[in-house]
């Protein structure tokens, strides 16, 4: 491994460059730590590591391995064990060198064949969305990074997220699924709905769409975190059956009409993403006690009204 005078900095390698990697290896290196190198296996990967960290030589994996004090695993999900396992296997992990990776699907036990090696291994997962371009380093500053680690390697993981300008929050092995699932819950499924919304309103005219809807979307979303399910707005706690009768038919119409449409592709699900998201916001609305039952059994049936969905509508 390669030594670096100040005990305090330390040589890193990052395996990956795509929407992650350069990011947090800039941050590291804005941090004062030297990255010895990276891996990188398309163009396009190569021309981010270019832009980003100019200068940085890219490697092979096991030469990043050999040279690193600590190796950053900024690869896809289902990548993390086949590449752990097979450096164990060529015996290319050093004892007390860390192996991070940043995915936040897995907790440490993915590493567990480098552990075995001698490797302190953390995961860290950062709380926000890339672009792999230089505006995510300052966006780094305040965002959570979920920390697992050992009692032991715990202040290590802190300590990497400080310096990248985030605040860590622990959580725990048997909990990291879960935690994922959230995030990609709210994260990803947001990011349809906004596309869909955002494309339907293109349809009617609306120029600059997005734009348009940028302060409703981020006023609800500051509500819906601020107040919680009274933050809920609009026909369904109105019960406004007509509306949502309407809406269900134009929907119908904007899918027929551009289902074929290869410019369109977020058009074709709209109108099953507005059927399913008012069912379960009406069954949330109800249980809360914030609609009646014959409420409730009026918004279900308007979302038939435009006969695309099968089945009597009844409460889930």
């Amino acid at each position: 491994m390669t030594r670096i005078e100040n005990p305090n900095r330390l040589g890193v390698g990052v395996i990956g460059m795509g929407h992650v990697g350069p990011v947090i290896a800039s941050a590291l290196r804005a941090a004062g730590h030297s990255i010895i190198g990276v891996s990188a296996s398309s163009e396009a990967s190569r021309e981010r590591a270019q832009d980003m960290l100019p200068n940085i030589p890219i490697l092979a994996i096991p030469d990043i391995v050999e040279r690193s004090e600590v190796v950053i695993l900024a690869v896809p999900d289902d990548a993390i064990g086949p590449l752990v396992r097979g450096l164990a296997e060529l015996q290319a992990w050093h004892p007390g060198q860390m192996v991070v990776h940043l995915s936040g699907a897995h907790g440490i036990s993915v590493l567990e064949p480098a552990a075995r090696c001698g490797a302190i291994t953390l995961a860290i997962h950062p709380a926000m969305t890339f672009t792999g371009t230089s505006i995510d380093v300052s966006r780094l500053v305040g965002t959570p990074f979920a920390v697992t680690a050992s009692m032991l390697a715990r202040p290590i993981g802190h300590a990497l997220v400080l310096e990248m300008g985030g605040e860590p929050v622990d959580v725990a092995e048997k909990d990291r699924a879960l935690y994922h699932a959230a995030l990609t819950h709210g994260a990803n499924f947001l990011t349809t709905i906004a596309l869909q919304s955002v494309e339907l309103l293109r349809l009617a005219g609306i120029e600059n769409s997005g734009s348009y809807v940028q302060p409703l979307f981020s006023a609800a979303l500051d509500r819906a975190l601020r107040e919680g399910l009274s933050a809920v707005s609009g026909p369904i706690p109105r019960a406004d059956s007509g509306t949502i009768t309407t809406h269900t038919r134009v929907l119908g119409q904007a899918v027929r009409a551009h289902c074929d449409d290869q410019e369109n592709p977020v058009i074709s699900s709209a109108r099953d993403t507005y059927t399913s998201m008012t069912r379960h916001t009406v069954q949330m609305l109800h249980d809360a006690g914030r609609l009646s039952d014959t409420a409730a059994d009026e918004i279900l049936a308007a979302l038939h009204e435009d006969d695309l969905l099968e089945g009597p509508p009844e409460l889930m």
